[in-house]
Parts: C-alpha cells; sequence; structure tokens
C-alpha cells in the first residue's frame, strides 16, 4: 500500500467485476489503505484518545468493521445474530491494540468482499430488510449505503488522527 500508487478506482478497469460492485471494492480497498496510512505512527494511547471530545480512532476502526459486518448479514437477506447485536455496545472501549483492530477490519471486508462478489447484478433491486424495523432498502441501496458509510467513517477518523498526531506537538 504504497502511496506511490494512484487510488484504487485509478489503477484500471477491474474486468472481473460489474462497474457498481467493482466502484463498492475500489471504496472499500480506499478506505483499508487510507486507515493504514493515516494510523501508522499512532500509539495505543493515541488509538483510543478522544481529541477535542471527538470519537477516538479506535471506535471508528472498530465501528467501521462492525457495520460492514452488521449491513452484509442484511445484504444477505439475514437478521443479526446476538453477538452483532451485542458487539454494538463495545465499540467505544478502548482494549485492542491498532493491529487488532486492523485485522478485525480486514476480516469484516474480506467477508464483505466475498459475498459481493457473488451477487449476482441482476438482483440489484431485489428488497433487503435492515435493523429491528425491517426497514426496506434494495441490494444495490445497501451496497452503495456500506462504501458511503464506510467513506464517511474513514474521513472522521483521518481527521482524528491528524488531530491526534498535531497534539504531539
Amino acid at each position: 500500500m504504497s502511496a506511490a500508487l494512484p487510488e484504487p478506482w485509478l489503477r484500471g478497469q477491474r474486468l472481473d467485476a460489474d462497474p457498481v460492485i467493482a466502484a463498492v471494492l475500489h471504496a472499500l480497498q480506499q478506505a483499508r489503505e487510507d486507515l493504514y496510512r493515516f494510523t501508522e505512527s499512532l500509539s495505543y494511547a493515541e488509538i483510543w484518545s478522544c481529541p477535542h471530545q471527538l470519537a477516538s480512532v479506535g471506535f471508528h476502526l472498530r465501528h467501521i468493521a462492525g457495520s460492514v459486518d452488521r449491513l452484509t448479514t442484511y445484504l444477505s437477506g439475514g437478521p443479526l445474530t446476538e453477538a452483532q447485536i451485542a458487539s454494538l455496545a463495545f465499540e467505544k472501549t478502548p482494549g485492542a491494540s491498532r493491529e487488532e483492530l486492523l485485522s478485525g477490519l480486514d476480516a469484516s471486508f474480506t467477508r464483505f468482499e466475498e459475498t459481493v462478489r457473488s451477487i449476482d447484478p441482476a438482483t440489484f433491486f431485489d428488497t433487503r430488510f435492515v435493523g429491528r424495523q425491517r426497514l426496506p432498502t434494495t441490494v444495490v441501496g445497501l451496497l452503495i449505503h456500506i462504501a458511503e458509510h464506510t467513506q464517511r467513517h474513514v474521513g472522521q477518523a483521518i481527521t482524528t488522527c491528524k488531530l491526534v498526531m498535531n497534539e504531539r506537538n
């Protein structure tokens, strides 16, 4: 994940995936690379610090992994497990190292990538339900939301990383 590489979407056309799926995969690859790069120099204390009462970088890493996992469950047409619901309560709790958080992120992204690669684009408008209220959406709606929600938290994590690093000086 060299900084010299162009962003994933500029590395050539993905001939192995539908354009919508390719765009979502590019967004998650960009998220992975950005989070690895921006957290590289952070200590454990910095990962879990909350400058200006912002959510910690650790929270964002854990939340991204958890939300991708939960949304992938909905994408597959299933309900959340008790473990997935219980994990929500611990997203802000310090305890995991950068390596553990990034490992969890990688595992969640890998599961998502396997699921998304198996999607037939003809099912993009099939109905899926989200949450306890079983709010209706579509397969493509979930795909796009997973990408946008991930990127939103990546931006927040990067901003927090920069604040934490600035406080060193």
